[in-house]
């Protein structure tokens, strides 16, 4: 059995990475205070600014959110999600967008490019086209076995309108899926939540989502509430719109004991099919 804190941190990130590094440290060191072991921080966490400038700005940025990543989960002694940041893909032009999961001792425990793109036109007038500039990941996300924690899923933003996704990483044995986000305003309102729970509910799985908040530059609004989820659907902290942190406790036991009172997971028929 395993008892521990885990935190969600919000940011209202902007295209300025030093100001965003020292935003994120901050509430790392908070949530770690508090007694946090596992910190995840959301989608974009190092820059949100324009295509054009993330691109130039993608070898320098890859580089330094990995260095930036092992130093503070050294540093405060917490395994550290950082939810999505640019990294240069072979043609130049594009990015792929990666989550690297750390540990205690700095090491690298998983990684995953993330591989649903949202390409949108949304009614309130803004579009949306992240494969004209990102890279499609080539691999499924993985789970692995946080020494001490739980076993980790993970996933970045869109994913989470992909049910099918989370049936993997619960299939591949997921007691937690991390969600960390740049949800937009517009469809944050309405799906975020919803969505949230319905991941946690439908895969009996802990949801640690992290995610952005407020104005980023030009018309880029993000919707905030990082969120804890519990297996049953119960939000367990909410970071509302401001930056800071959702914080909550976890236990693989309460996992164990809503699949068994709910045991949906051993019920599906469509895997006979």
């Amino acid at each position: 059995m395993s008892d521990f804190l885990a935190a969600a941190v919000q940011l209202t990130s902007t295209s300025q990475p030093e100001v965003n590094f020292s935003a994120a440290e901050e509430q790392i060191e908070l949530a770690a205070r508090r007694g946090a072991e596992l910190i995840g921080l959301p989608e974009n966490f190092a820059f949100m600014g324009a295509d054009e400038e993330r691109l130039e700005l993608s070898a320098t940025l890859a580089e330094r959110c990995s260095q930036f990543l092992v130093t503070m989960a050294r540093r405060y002694q917490v395994a550290l999600l950082g939810g999505g940041y640019p990294v240069p893909y072979g043609d130049g032009h594009r990015t792929l967008n990666r989550a690297d999961l750390i540990g205690k001792d700095g090491q690298l425990l998983a990684r995953y490019d993330k591989i649903h793109l949202f390409d949108v036109d949304l009614p309130e007038g803004n579009t949306y086209r992240e494969s004209s500039t990102i890279v499609s990941g080539e691999d499924m996300p993985p789970v692995v076995e946080v020494p001490g924690l739980c076993r980790i899923g993970l996933s970045i933003c869109y994913d989470v309108r992909f049910p099918e996704l989370y049936r993997h990483l619960v299939d591949k044995g997921a007691e937690l899926l991390m969600i960390p986000a740049a949800f937009t305003a517009f469809t944050g309102k309405d799906h975020w939540q919803v969505l949230l729970q319905a991941r946690a509910i439908e895969n009996t799985a802990y949801v640690l989502a992290p995610a952005q908040t407020g104005l980023h530059y030009g018309r880029r609004h993000s919707h905030g509430h990082s969120m804890v989820i519990d297996p049953w659907g119960t939000v367990l902290a909410d970071a509302g719109v401001a930056p800071g942190a959702a914080i909550a406790p976890l236990n693989t036991s309460h996992v164990c004991r809503i699949r068994e009172q709910m045991p949906c997971l051993k019920h599906r028929k469509l895997s006979l099919f």
